[in-house]
């Protein structure tokens, strides 16, 4: 860790040498101009050069990589192998603007004590924002009454058909205390809705202090008008929601997937949807992108949207932000505000 002093020289000194590492084109959205001078403030490096290819670098990359103390990571790294830390000899942190670091923050990294952070926080309001307008949007048959309205395009008694919808102490299902499912029910607090949650690792007194009640996943889904999915993709929670949780869903009620599409038994959810009986807002399918044939496209009962509930646009920036301040903290000798614990990766995402 860097420490500042009073000295001009050693101040100079302590600013880390950073490599940026993410999917080409990415960097000149997630920094404006700000940004990149705020970067070149704290650490000595050059935001014109983004590592795309860490196994079979540029010489330019590669130059910057063994002599970088920092890499400052977003979607799309490329996984930090052991082959790959090799030539990064001087790496002691790795600061991820970003969601998950599970794509390329492997074993290795942890072998080696390097302290790694992670932008999850920030990139968790987005897609709970997405998720409480998917909720509203929903209890109130928005999609249902628009689809209904452009067809019939003439007078109606909106006020007999839409007889069972509002928001009015309806109850709404979270599966997983995740950031983005405690940012959710965060969200939920000023709405007059009973909310359940479903997640292994939270207790009576936790659910307490949340506002939630803890149910069994069988029961929430049974007694939810809206489930909203916001657990991680591990191997026991693949198909997570099957035919039986998705039968005991009640009829005209809503799932929310803004997680992993995995986590969804896609095969068992589209029969209900193609009937009817359930409604869907999926931001994720498995696979990533339904095949054009798929009927998720088409449904009236169906709002598909192209994983965009998390950071995009302006919203990357509230990331790049959250990975200068740690930066920030790095090289005054703090520890990170958000830093990611190996031991924590078995059961998040």
């Amino acid at each position: 860790m860097h420490h500042t002093t009073d000295n001009p020289a050693d101040q100079a000194r302590s600013r880390p040498a950073l490599l940026l590492a993410m999917e080409p084109g990415l960097a000149g959205r997630l920094f404006a101009e700000h940004h990149r001078a705020r970067l070149t403030a704290l650490a000595r490096t050059d935001p014109r050069l983004v590592a795309h290819d860490l196994a079979d670098p540029s010489p330019a990359v590669a130059a910057a990589l063994a002599d970088a103390e920092v890499l400052l990571t977003s979607w799309g790294t490329a996984p930090l192998t052991a082959a790959v830390l090799d030539r990064a000899p001087r790496l002691r942190a790795v600061v991820h603007a970003g969601g998950s670091v599970k794509p390329h923050v492997t074993s290795a990294c942890w072998d080696r004590g390097i302290a790694v952070s992670s932008a999850a926080a920030a990139n968790a309001l987005p897609v709970a924002e997405y998720t409480l307008a998917a909720i509203l949007f929903a209890n109130k048959r928005v999609l249902h009454t628009a689809h209904r309205y452009r067809a019939l395009r003439a007078p109606h008694n909106w006020h007999r058909e839409l007889a069972g919808a509002g928001n009015h102490r309806r109850t709404v299902g979270v599966i997983g205390a995740s950031r983005i499912g405690r940012r959710v029910i965060a969200l939920l607090r000023p709405f007059d809705l009973r909310v359940l949650l479903h997640d292994p690792y939270v207790d009576e007194a936790e659910a307490g202090r949340l506002g939630v009640t803890l149910a069994p996943l069988d029961d929430l889904c049974a007694t939810s008008d809206v489930v909203t999915v916001h657990a991680p993709e591990l191997p026991a929670t693949h198909h997570l929601l099957g035919a039986r949780q998705l039968g005991f869903m009640p009829d005209g009620a809503t799932l929310v997937n803004t997680a992993r599409g995995a986590l969804v038994d896609e095969a068992a959810l589209l029969p209900e949807l193609v009937s009817g009986r359930l409604n869907a807002v999926l931001d994720v399918t498995d696979p990533p992108v339904p095949a054009a044939a798929s009927p998720l496209y088409d449904l009236p009962n169906v709002l598909l949207t192209p994983h965009i509930a998390g950071s995009l646009g302006g919203e990357l920036h509230r990331m790049a932000d959250h990975a200068l301040d740690e930066i920030e903290r790095y090289a005054g000798g703090l520890p990170f505000a958000d830093p990611v614990h190996p031991a924590d990766l078995g059961h998040s995402a």
